[in-house]
C-alpha cells in the first residue's frame, strides 16, 4: 500500500516532522481534482493536434509512414507512462519525477531529476506561448508577436493563480474547442476521401511510399516522441487529486495513475487518426516533401487547404493559437508544483513553498515559473530565429528526468523498498512506517523489464537530439551538480556544528 504524507493539517504536520519545510505557514494543496480534470491538464499540455507542426518533417523522414511512426511512438512512451503509474502509487506527492527519484534512488538523484525536469517545465511553456504569439500575429499582423506572447502569459498566469479548479474548467473549455476542430477536420477529410478517393494507397501511411524502411521510421520516432512531452505533468498534481475518504484514501494515487495512462492512449489515438487522414490527402509525395524542407512546417495546413478549403486551414490555425496558450497554462501549473515541492524540501528558496490560503495554489512558485517563462518567451519572440533556437533545447531535460524515473522504479522495488525504508525517510516530508512497501511486491515484468525498455527508448532519443539540445542539457546538468555539491557541503557543515 502507498505511503502518503496526508493532506490538510495532517500533510503540514508530516512535513514539519520530516524537516522538509512543511508547516502551517506553508499549508497544503487542496485535493479537488477529478479524473476528468487530470486528463484535461495532460491533454492540454500535450495538445490534441500536436502533430500539426511537425507532420511534414515526420512524413518526409519516415518516407511516408507517419501514422506508423506515431503508433510506435505511443508504444515507446507507454513504458514511461507505466513507470509513472507505478511510482505515483508509492509516493503520491507534488514534484512528480523529483519525488520519485528521491524515493527510488536517494536525495542526490532526486535533486538532479527535479533540476533537469525544471529546465523543460519552464521552457516547454515558453515555446507554446511563443507559438501562440506567432499564430495570433499572423491573424492580426499589426500587433508584434512579443505583445501577443506576453498577453498569453499574463492571461494564463491569472487563471492559474485563481485556483486549480478554475484553471481546469477554463482548460476543459479550450480542450473541447480543440477536439471539435479536430472532429471537423476528421469529418471533412472523410467526406473528401469518400467523394474523390485517396491520392495514394490506403496503407501507405502505415507502410511508407515505395517500400517500408525501419531505419527511416525509427529516426522519425525519435522526433515524434517529443509530441507526448507533457502527459507526465499529470503526476505533478498528485496532492490535488481527490480520492476516497475525503481525498485521503487510495483513490487519489490510483486516479492519477489512470489519468497518466489514459492521457497517453487518447493522445496516441488522436495523433494516429489525424496523421493518417492528412497523409492520405497530401498533395505531394513524401519524397517531394523531403526535397522541399521549407514547406514541411506548413504541410498539414497546406493539406487542409488543398483538400477541403482555406476555411479549414484558418480554423486549424486559430485552434492551434489558442490551444498553445492553454498548453502553456498546464505546463506552467506543473512547473509551479515542481518548484513548490523542491522548495518545501529546502532544495529551492523556501518562499516558494507557501500555499495561498484563498486559492489553495503555490502562488509564489507559480509566479516564479511565470517570470522565467515570460523572459524566455518574449526574448525569443523578439528574435527572428527565436522559435528555432528555443525549440531546439526543450527536450533533453525531460528525457533525462524520464531516465531517472525508470531507474527509480528499479531502485525502489528491488533495492530501497526491500530494505524496509520509508519512502523519503528523515527530512523528506513523506514519513511512513519502516517495512511498509509502497506499490506492492516487486514484479520482474512491471518493475524491471518495462523500466529497462523505457530507459533504452530515452537513451536512443537523447542520442538523436540536436547538438544544441545536448549542449544546453549538459551545461544545465553541470550547473545542477554544482548546486547540489554546495547544498551538500552546507548541510554537512551544519550537521557538524550541531554535533
Amino acid at each position: 500500500m502507498p505511503v502518503t504524507g496526508g493532506s490538510g493539517e495532517e500533510g503540514a504536520a508530516d512535513g514539519a516532522a520530516g524537516g522538509g519545510g512543511g508547516s502551517a505557514a506553508t499549508g497544503a494543496l487542496r485535493r479537488t481534482l477529478s479524473f476528468r480534470d487530470l486528463l484535461v491538464y495532460g491533454l492540454l499540455f500535450i495538445a490534441p493536434m500536436a502533430p500539426v507542426g511537425i507532420f511534414g518533417a515526420l512524413q518526409a523522414t519516415s518516407h511516408g509512414a507517419v501514422t506508423l511512426v506515431y503508433l510506435v511512438a505511443t508504444v515507446a512512451m507507454a513504458f514511461t507512462a507505466f513507470s509513472y503509474a507505478q511510482m505515483v502509487r508509492v509516493a503520491p506527492r507534488a514534484g512528480s519525477v523529483y519525488t520519485y527519484a528521491r524515493v527510488g534512488l536517494g536525495e542526490g538523484a532526486g535533486f538532479v531529476a527535479g533540476w533537469m525536469a525544471m529546465l523543460d517545465y519552464l521552457l516547454i511553456p515558453a515555446v507554446a506561448y511563443l507559438f501562440s504569439g506567432i499564430a495570433l500575429h499572423a491573424l492580426v499582423p499589426s500587433v508584434h508577436p512579443w505583445v501577443w506572447t506576453a498577453l498569453a502569459v499574463a492571461v494564463t498566469t491569472l487563471l492559474n493563480l485563481s485556483g486549480v479548479r478554475t484553471a481546469a474548467r477554463a482548460g476543459f473549455a479550450v480542450l473541447a474547442m480543440e477536439i471539435v476542430v479536430l472532429a471537423v477536420f476528421v469529418v471533412s477529410a472523410v467526406v473528401e476521401l469518400v467523394a474523390h478517393g485517396a491520392p495514394r494507397g490506403w496503407a501507405e501511411p502505415l507502410t511508407g511510399e515505395g517500400g517500408f524502411s525501419a531505419g527511416a521510421v525509427l529516426a522519425a520516432v525519435s522526433v515524434a516522441v517529443l509530441s507526448y512531452l507533457g502527459f507526465d505533468a499529470i503526476a505533478s498534481f498528485a496532492e490535488e487529486a481527490g480520492g476516497g475518504e475525503g481525498g485521503r484514501g487510495p483513490g487519489g494515487p490510483d486516479r492519477v495513475a489512470r489519468a497518466v495512462l489514459s492521457c497517453l492512449v487518447v493522445a496516441g489515438v488522436l495523433f494516429a487518426v489525424q496523421t493518417y487522414l492528412a497523409a492520405l490527402l497530401m498533395p505531394m509525395s513524401a519524397a517531394e516533401l523531403a526535397a522541399r524542407p521549407a514547406e514541411q512546417g506548413a504541410a498539414f495546413y497546406a493539406t487542409a487547404d488543398s483538400a477541403v478549403g482555406r476555411w479549414l486551414q484558418d480554423l486549424v490555425a486559430v485552434s492551434k493559437a489558442v490551444g498553445a496558450a492553454f498548453a502553456a497554462l498546464a505546463g506552467q501549473a506543473a512547473a509551479g508544483r515542481l518548484l513548490f515541492a523542491m522548495a518545501r524540501d529546502r532544495r529551492l528558496p523556501g518562499a516558494m513553498s507557501k500555499v495561498d490560503a484563498g486559492s489553495g495554489v503555490p502562488r509564489r512558485a507559480l509566479l516564479g515559473a511565470a517570470l522565467v517563462t515570460l523572459v524566455a518567451a518574449v526574448g525569443a519572440a523578439r528574435r527572428d530565429d527565436g522559435l528555432a533556437q528555443l525549440s531546439s533545447i526543450v527536450n533533453v531535460g525531460a528525457l533525462t528526468a524520464f531516465g531517472l524515473l525508470h531507474a527509480s522504479v528499479i531502485g525502489w522495488f528491488w533495492v530501497r523498498g526491500r530494505r524496509g525504508r520509508p519512502p523519503l525517510g528523515r527530512g523528506g516530508g513523506l514519513v511512513g512506517r519502516t517495512g511498509e512497501l509502497g506499490g506492492g511486491p516487486p514484479s520482474v515484468l512491471r518493475h524491471a523489464v518495462v523500466p529497462l525498455l523505457g530507459l533504452a527508448v530515452v537513451v536512443a532519443v537523447v542520442v538523436e537530439a540536436s547538438a544544441t539540445a545536448q549542449l544546453v542539457g549538459g551545461v544545465w546538468l553541470v550547473a545542477g551538480l554544482v548546486v547540489l555539491a554546495v547544498q551538500h557541503g552546507g548541510r554537512a557543515r551544519a550537521g557538524g556544528a550541531r554535533g
